[in-house]
């Protein structure tokens, strides 16, 4: 019978260490030019793609906690930031992840969007950039859940 459990939790303990992080779940972002938690965003996986939501600005560092997206153009126009698609299209690449789209809705523009998970999945750098990686910015958030 010890043997049978122990083969048992064995088992699950190999099949959790099968699975692989994805860039699912809460994480924390942190402002460019302050370097300060700025906000939090809920990245969900649909059908192979992931794609992040807006869920609180913190404040401060913002002057405002429920600020509107004054730099978009569209439908996004002075929409609240707060319930925002900022992420949208990341597929998995190897071992990191492409082909995505963010919104900075600080200035309302969209970027082409590449991401990679570190520290085993409790960090995730994100890149935004135009045209090629080259050129754009990265930030890196820290897993919250």
């Amino acid at each position: 019978m010890r043997a049978l459990l122990l083969a048992v939790l064995a088992a699950l303990c190999g099949a959790a260490a099968a699975q692989q992080a994805t860039p699912a779940g809460l994480w924390k972002t942190y402002g460019d030019r302050t370097g300060q938690a700025d906000g939090l965003v809920r990245i969900v996986e649909v059908n192979g793609v992931f794609e992040g939501t807006v869920v609180k600005v913190l404040s401060p560092p913002a002057p405002d906690p429920n600020p509107r997206c004054e730099e978009c153009s569209g439908e996004l126009k002075d929409r609240p930031v707060v319930g925002l698609k900022i992420l949208s299209g990341l597929r998995r690449d190897g071992d990191a992840y492409s082909g995505g789209r963010i919104l900075d809705p600080d200035n309302g523009r969209v970027y082409r969007c590449s991401a990679r998970l570190l520290q085993g999945g409790r960090r995730l750098e994100v890149r935004g950039y135009i045209g090629i990686a080259l050129f754009g910015r990265t930030q890196v958030w820290r897993r919250e859940d």
